[in-house]
């Protein structure tokens, strides 16, 4: 599964585009953030990239997951979001 790896700095709008276009190549998409801002804005990301995929007639939902990571030589804890599409409902 492709990897999008968030930080602080990171855009929203270029992740929502980046997280759209691999739902729409592969079905889902792995997002990986170290510290608040970063999952912040991999938090507006997920938002806004849901109005990209609304016209497929597509929702997205979002399950958080703990995950060990090393960065340079040290020990981190990331939040890894895995977000995937799920058909919307009428009625």
């Amino acid at each position: 599964m492709e990897v999008l790896k968030v930080s602080s700095k990171s855009s929203p709008n270029s992740v929502a585009g980046a997280l759209a276009g691999v739902i729409r190549e592969h079905g889902a998409v792995e997002i990986q953030t170290v510290g608040a801002g970063a999952l912040n804005q991999a938090i507006k990301a997920i938002a806004i990239a849901r109005g990209f995929v609304a016209p497929m007639g597509q929702d997205l939902v979002c399950t958080p997951a703990f995950a060990d990571i090393e960065i340079n030589g040290e020990e981190r804890t990331a939040i890894r979001l895995l977000v995937e599409p799920r058909a919307v409902r009428h009625g």
